[in-house]
């Protein structure tokens, strides 16, 4: 069940007590859904974390976390569902946003899309100084591509996770009733 997989995984309320940076906000998700595991919960937290990971820099967490509260979904799984997002994806995505927003504005700015800065030539420090630059040359699209994105990548997410699970416990149902068949076969088969 993937209840039990994620139980093993992820962090719990104590755990949040115990970090002593964590520990002033840690009153803020003190509600029971902020920590359990249910189909729902995981759906909406991993959907918050798709709508997070698009946002620029160090504020992908917070966005996270402020949306998980918001709808009251599982935080641990809002916060590692903004990792998808890093340097090696970072590109791709907002590639994909600024496309899908030329697409939804009607701008052919594929062609004119500005050349994102290079981490390995200008080194992690001069990289992140240079991505506002980059950012603001593309405008537009990407002005409206990136929210789309995440919408749709947080809906996505929360269908396949609500199907997934679904599936889950269809499978381990299944599973079971058949092991319970079994049994009562063969026990009905030995006393004849």
């Amino acid at each position: 069940m993937p209840r039990k997989l994620l139980r093993r995984y992820l962090p719990d309320q104590a755990q949040l007590q115990e970090n002593r940076v964590l520990r002033r906000f840690a009153h803020w998700f003190e509600h029971p859904n902020y920590w359990h595991l249910n189909r729902r919960s995981v759906a909406g937290g991993l959907a918050a974390g798709m709508l997070g990971g698009l946002i620029p820099g160090p504020l992908q967490i917070i966005t996270a976390s402020l949306l998980a509260w918001w709808w009251r979904v599982n935080l641990p799984v809002a916060v590692l569902g903004t990792f998808y997002t890093n340097p090696l994806t970072i590109g791709p995505l907002y590639w994909l946003a600024f496309t899908l927003g030329s697409w939804v504005t009607g701008q052919d700015g594929v062609a004119t899309m500005a050349q994102m800065p290079s981490l390995w030539q200008l080194g992690l420090w001069d990289w992140l100084l240079a991505l506002p630059d980059w950012l603001a040359a593309l405008g537009a699209p990407l002005l409206v591509g990136l929210p789309l994105l995440g919408i749709l990548l947080a809906l996505g997410a929360f269908v396949l996770v609500q199907l997934g699970w679904r599936l889950s416990v269809y499978r381990s149902v299944a599973k079971r009733n058949q092991r319970v068949q079994a049994n009562t076969e063969g026990g009905y088969k030995k006393a004849n």
